[in-house]
Parts: structure tokens; sequence; C-alpha cells
């Protein structure tokens, strides 16, 4: 007989109602209370830049599950109520409830998805009408109601949400100056070559890309941006959206048995559990394992869906009956401008990183070929790079970049990642082949079959 657990789920937007709705499903039985400080759940905040951009005008598509459904499968929906603090040994979350009144409610199990917020310039005018974050649906929703009063807009860091807002206002029309701090965008997941394929790919949709350019300030005229000062230059513009990275939301969380990682982000094991037995986490606000390189803070969607699944099946289970995340890798995809580029594993960067501290030697291999045959028409090229270990030539990182269908082929090398193949192997995978799809020699077979 299944036990009647009283489960708690802080916040519901993505990893933290995964939960909910999994663990309903395995314990009818349980009660189970999500607190979400929005007046909403199930968000795909992924779609915001391509509902800027106008690639669909229904904001609801973004929304997975509505609160009437999670209601009547029997869970309790708290909306507009922020837990303020959690008691780890009297087991109870303490809430603000939407009359801002303070509540408290027991747990046997807590989930903690409070996700993660934005970061903010520390500079006067973070707070201006015409400054916009791009986390939330009303931050999209602002900027798209008045995207018609502007013509120049910075943005301000060459992450993916910085790079893909800039490639949908390119392709609105509007003037964007995208600046970058460091010497490339999308430095983390990408080696500089890649990086240098989509500043290409940007500039050719007309986005004005600045690197190295530390913004020291903003210029304000009737409590106005009116222009964005660096270090090198002062820009003009009329709007300015900020994308420079997040940070946990785990500042409430002071009990030091809970242990996190330097940036705030929860730690959490392969099971979702945190260093406190029966509280769990995932999401923005937690780190995730990667199969090579150990705990880290990656926030993407994929992994709050998947850890949100895992836990929700743990929450309600005896630790014996666990279910384990078999570990990340990474993978991550961007559109920009008519391309697409993809990575997953390991970079050349953190391999050589790696070198450092084991006695395992890395290396790399970058090809270019075609994407099919030349006969059938829109043949286009494909750049991809392969990272291997020097001993037994196991792949353990692949990036590519292309027109149509370039990005889908991340899967399958994701695969062969997991798989731990050697390019040997790789070289000689079975992949699909027809003139229109692929050459005689898919792309993948003669990368890896380039790998010495």
């Amino acid at each position: 007989m299944q036990q009647e657990l009283n489960i708690v789920v802080i916040g519901g937007i993505a990893a933290g109602m995964s939960v909910a709705a999994k663990a309903k499903r395995e314990n009818p039985q349980a009660n189970i209370t999500v607190i979400e400080k929005e007046n909403y759940i199930s968000f795909g905040a992924c779609g915001l830049p391509y509902y800027l951009g106008g690639q669909f005008d229904d904001p609801q598509k973004m929304f997975a599950r509505t609160p009437e459904m999670i209601e009547k499968s029997g869970i309790n929906l708290l909306l507009e109520s922020e837990a303020t603090a959690v008691d780890t040994t009297r087991k109870i979350v303490t809430y603000r409830d939407k009359s801002g009144i303070d509540q408290e409610i027991a747990f046997d199990r807590l989930m903690i998805a409070t996700g993660a917020s934005a970061n903010r310039l520390p500079f006067e005018g973070m707070d201006a009408p015409n400054l916009y974050l791009h986390t939330k649906l009303r931050d999209a929703e602002a900027l798209k109601a008045k995207l018609d009063q502007y013509r120049s807009i910075a943005i301000i860091g060459g992450g993916f949400i910085g790079v893909e807002v800039a490639d949908q206002l390119a392709l609105l029309g509007k003037k964007v100056t995208l600046l970058q701090s460091g010497d490339a965008i999308m430095q983390g997941p990408f080696d500089p070559e890649f990086s240098h394929l989509m500043q290409e790919a940007l500039e050719a949709e007309g986005v004005d890309l600045r690197l190295q350019q530390n913004v020291t300030g903003f210029q304000l005229s009737d409590g106005k941006i009116v222009a964005v000062k660096t270090e090198m230059e002062k820009i003009t513009v009329d709007a300015v959206v900020v994308a420079i990275g997040f940070r946990p939301n785990t500042d409430f969380l002071t009990d030091p048995q809970l242990k996190k990682l330097p940036n705030g982000a929860i730690l959490i094991n392969p099971f979702g559990e945190t260093s406190i037995e029966g509280i769990f986490s995932a999401g923005d606000c937690a780190s995730i394992y990667h199969r090579q390189l150990g705990d880290r803070y990656i926030p993407l969607a994929t992994y709050a869906n998947k850890m949100g699944r895992i836990i929700g099946s743990n929450i309600v289970r005896s630790p014996e009956h666990y279910i384990a995340f078999p570990g990340a890798l990474g993978s991550s995809m961007i559109k920009v401008g008519q391309y697409e580029a993809g990575s997953t594993g390991l970079t050349e960067k953190m391999a050589k990183q790696l070198e450092e501290s084991t006695e395992v030697k890395y290396k790399s291999t970058l090809i270019k070929t075609a994407n099919h045959t030349d006969y059938y028409p829109g043949q286009e090229e494909l750049t991809i790079k392969l990272v291997y270990r020097e001993d037994n030539h196991r792949l353990v990182g692949a990036q590519i970049f292309g027109k149509k269908d370039a990005a889908l082929r991340l899967h399958a090398l994701s695969v062969a990642i997991h798989a731990e193949l050697s390019t040997e192997e790789l070289g000689f995978l079975d992949l699909g082949y027809a003139p229109p799809f692929t050459t005689t020699w898919e792309a993948i077979n003669i990368a890896a079959n380039r790998a010495k």
C-alpha cells in the first residue's frame, strides 16, 4: 500500500511541476502542494525570443499545463505565494501567500525548484522603462508592445538569450547592436572556430557585433536610457536588453547542511537528492551531474524536465528504489540567422583544461563537407569538429555548424559520446543515406575518419 506522504514543491514552472505531476501519477495517495511565486505554471521560457520575433503569436503555446489541469489532478496549487524559509529540522516551509500573510506548511519530502533570476548590471538605469530582461513572459510582452517605438536596440550579453534575441530583432528590421565583454559570443559551449562562424551569421543578418566591450554605465534622460557607455565608446539607443546570465534563487535557504556550488546552486546527487535526506532539487537553482566534468551548473530546460521526471518517481519511493540520472553532456543547439549550431560533450578548451589535472591527452579534428549530394538542389557546407582521447580515440566532444538539418546531426554525436564509441567505430557507423539527405559517406562518418 502506498504512503500518504506530504510532499511540498517550491516552484511550479519546469522541474517543480514535472515532479508534482509525476509523483501524483506514481502515488495518487500523496498529498502534494506546489508553492509558486507567479500566477502561472509550466512555462517554457525558451520560446520567448521567437514569440518576440513573431514566429508565433499565441503566448499560451509556451505553457505545458494550466492551473486548472493541475488542480483537477488533485494537486494543491498555491499561486502568487513565495517561500521565504525552510526549517529542515522541523520540516516546515514558511511562505507568504497572495494576501501577504505568512503561512507554514509541513512536509515529509520537499522539492526545491525555485529557478534562477537574471543577473543585473550594477548601474543606475536598470529600472528604466526602456530596459528589458528576457526570462519571463511579461518581459517579452513589455518589449513586444513597444517595438514599433524602437529603432535602435542594444543587447548586452552574447550567450544563448542575447544571440537569439538579437537574431529575432534583426529579422524584424531593427538596428541591433550586440555587446559582448569577451572576445567571442557563445564561448561556453563552443570553441572559437564555431563562435566565429556564428558571429558571421549574425552579422549577415545586420547585427552590429561589438566584442570585448565592457559596459560601464548608461546615459539617462528623463529616466530613460538614451545611450550605453562602454570603455571604448557611447552607443545611442532607444532600448536595451540585458542578458548576462543567471543566479540561482537560493538565498532564502540558509541551512548550512544544504550544500551549494559557489554560485549558490544547490548540489544534488544523480537521484536529485540534496545533501539533506528527503529534500530534492532540480532546474536552474540546482547543479546537474555531467558525465565528464562532474557537478556543474548548466541551466537548460532539458535537465529541468528530465530531473523533474526522475525526482517525481524518487520522491514517493524508498531510497533502494531510486532511479538515477545517467548524466549530462551539456548538449545544446542554437539557431543564428540562416544557420544552426550544436555542441555536445567536451569542447577542445575543456579537454585541454582536463589535461592539466589528468594524464589523459586529447586531440581534435575539424572538417568542412557537404550536407548532401551535389546533384540534389540545396547543397550546403557543414562544419564539424570532433574531440577525442589520444590513447583510445574515444569520442568525448563534438560541435557542428551549417544550414538546414545541421543541428539535428548532433543527436547521433551525443549518442556516440554517451556510448563511448571510438572515432574508428563512428567512422563506419551505419548511418542512413539518400541523396536529398546526405552524401554516400555521411558527414559524421567523414569527420570521424579524418581523426588520426
